[in-house]
């Protein structure tokens, strides 16, 4: 199979996934840059960013221990996208650049659909872009813009300083609802 035919097939595959842990109300609303050319996607829980997502939220919320991660961030009203609808990890600083422009409309005709309580950015490179975006939808709010908390220890330090005081804040109480139902 011709390697672009398989990798949009694989694309919309990924996003029927994305879209099926989409809540109904989206209170928190986080922004990625991209999916990665890897192939690990966040929804599919194989992904570096889930596994750092899935500790700071069991950091801040411990009774999601023992959850099915995804489903427990979807019933808490959380819902992760990315700007860019294809992988940008592996083009060229002025490519890459010119990807996330492009992404805005699509993130902005998103922001417009879901109209989510809070935004948080976690990937600070993107930060204007997402900021481009909520203004082309007209959404105002609270908007975190987070360290991407891949590689370095302090990114994820940082990282978890700042969003666990926020889940904690923001879904406790929905996090203890999700615990008596026994989800």
């Amino acid at each position: 199979m011709h390697t672009l035919v398989r990798s949009s097939k694989e694309m919309l595959a990924k996003e029927g996934l994305r879209r099926s842990y989409r809540p109904g109300h989206v209170r928190l609303l986080f922004v990625g840059e991209a999916p990665p050319a890897s192939g690990r996607f966040f929804y599919q829980a194989d992904s570096g960013l889930y596994r750092v997502v899935r500790h700071t939220f069991i950091e801040a919320l411990p009774s999601l221990q023992d959850a099915d991660f995804l489903t427990s961030f979807r019933d808490l009203g959380c819902y992760l996208v990315d700007l860019c609808g294809r992988p940008v990890d592996q083009l060229d600083r002025k490519e890459r650049r010119q990807a996330c422009i492009e992404g805005e409309a699509r993130l902005g005709k998103l922001v417009t659909q879901l109209r989510p309580e809070i935004m948080i950015t976690i990937v600070r490179s993107i930060a204007a872009n997402v900021i481009r975006a909520q203004q082309r939808a007209g959404w105002t709010g609270k908007h975190l813009v987070l360290p991407y908390p891949g590689r370095w220890h302090s990114h994820r330090d940082a990282f978890a300083a700042e969003l666990v005081p926020l889940l904690r804040k923001t879904l406790k109480r929905e996090a203890a609802l999700l615990k008596i139902a026994g989800r």
